[in-house]
């Protein structure tokens, strides 16, 4: 238990039964009236965001949430097999957990779980990736003046936009937030 004077950004709260991310909070104090906690909150496993108003002090459950480094393995049906580097233990993630970041999922991809009483939350990627470009139709002669772009698979499966001048083999730097082409990787 923390009282709402103690939220802090991305501390877990258990709050109906459902686990909820603290995304912002603001203290108020009004000139009249009680002082409050104004907070907006991101569901850990569906991904909706509400506002959420508490008295100031009010006590809320916190949610022990461990994230933990772990390696992708492989993939196993429908689940993305997991290891702690620590325990060695393996543990299956389904896809909705792994959600749009397994699109830029290599194997032994250093990634952060969120666990929490054994079933993992959410997946963290590192921000950019390096990953080759697979097929990618060839620019044409005198196309690179106008800075458009093109569509390229990459050895993922993933399909990004890139400038006209990537070639198949080229390897890129990929924001796995998003999916944008950042530059060529060195």
């Amino acid at each position: 238990m923390a009282t709402t004077n103690d939220l802090k950004n991305g501390m877990v709260l258990n709050l109906d039964g459902q686990l909820w991310a603290v995304t912002e909070f603001q203290h108020v104090k009004p000139g009249k009236g009680g002082a409050f906690v104004r907070t907006t909150l991101k569901n850990v496993l569906s991904g909706k965001v509400v506002d959420r108003t508490f008295n100031a002090g009010t006590k809320v459950e916190t949610a022990n949430v461990d994230k933990r480094s772990m390696t992708y393995l492989y993939k196993d049906g429908a689940d993305y097999v997991f290891m702690d580097g620590d325990t060695f233990d393996q543990i299956p993630v389904s896809a909705q957990t792994v959600g749009g970041g397994a699109d830029y999922l290599l194997e032994n991809t250093e990634a952060v779980v969120a666990v929490h009483d054994g079933t993992p939350l959410y997946v963290e990627l590192p921000v950019t990736m390096e990953l080759v470009v697979e097929h990618t139709d060839p620019g044409l002669q005198g196309d690179r003046s106008t800075g458009g772009t093109k569509p390229a698979t990459l050895e993922t499966g993933a399909q990004i936009q890139v400038p006209l001048f990537i070639n198949t083999g080229d390897r890129l730097k990929v924001d796995t937030r998003d999916g944008r082409y950042l530059g060529r990787a060195n």
